[in-house]
């Protein structure tokens, strides 16, 4: 089984992307939705986070996502800090989730593969790319947020060219280029790579 890295900046649209392959008939982990997840029902992980950043970051029976992705977003110092009490969680569930898939090639979506280090533990590694100007307004549409906050955010990850290098392969989600097309090329080529290594 090949373990496939989907990554991009915020705004990029790594998750329509994830869609699309889910629509094709790969299964997605979304490691997003599945932090998430951990910081509401790990005990471990919540006592970690009020041990770092206080009970300030509480509500009356979990933690306020809100309040945590201020102090991130705020304090990009802060983000490593979250990184390393959640991410290794997030890995541990992305490889009990594969194992249990019946598919040659599987994929693990998640906004900062490159940033954690976590796309060296991948056999290959998607990253989604698209210009500065239509993330902007695909964010402050989705979000209602201002441009200001979104260029916060942007500049808080890594830039489409410091992980590009470090990508297999690039899908260019720029509202011209064929998204299926390029997908299609990718998971031709992750099929034959599979049949290599097994």
């Amino acid at each position: 089984m090949l373990k496939v890295g989907l990554t991009g900046g915020i705004g990029s649209g790594k998750s329509t992307i994830a869609k699309v392959i889910e629509a094709m008939g790969y299964p997605v982990f979304y490691s997003d939705t599945e932090a998430k997840k951990i910081i509401e029902t790990n005990h471990n992980v919540k006592i970690k986070l009020v041990q770092h950043f206080g009970a300030g970051i509480c509500t009356e029976n979990s933690i306020d996502r809100k309040k945590l992705a201020e102090i991130v977003f705020n304090h990009a110092e802060n983000l490593e800090t979250i990184n390393n009490i959640i991410h290794p969680e997030v890995r541990n569930h992305f490889n009990k989730w594969a194992e249990k898939q019946q598919v040659k090639v599987v994929f693990n979506e998640a906004a900062i593969l490159f940033e954690t280090g976590a796309y060296r533990k991948l056999d290959k590694n998607i990253v989604v790319i698209a210009p500065e100007v239509i993330r902007l307004d695909r964010v402050m549409k989705r979000d209602n947020l201002s441009k200001e906050e979104v260029l916060k955010r942007i500049h808080n990850q890594w830039s489409d060219d410091l992980k590009t290098p470090l990508a297999d392969y690039i899908v260019t989600n720029d509202n011209q280029q064929p998204i299926l097309i390029q997908l299609e090329k990718i998971i031709q080529d992750l099929t034959l790579v599979e049949k290599q290594v097994s």
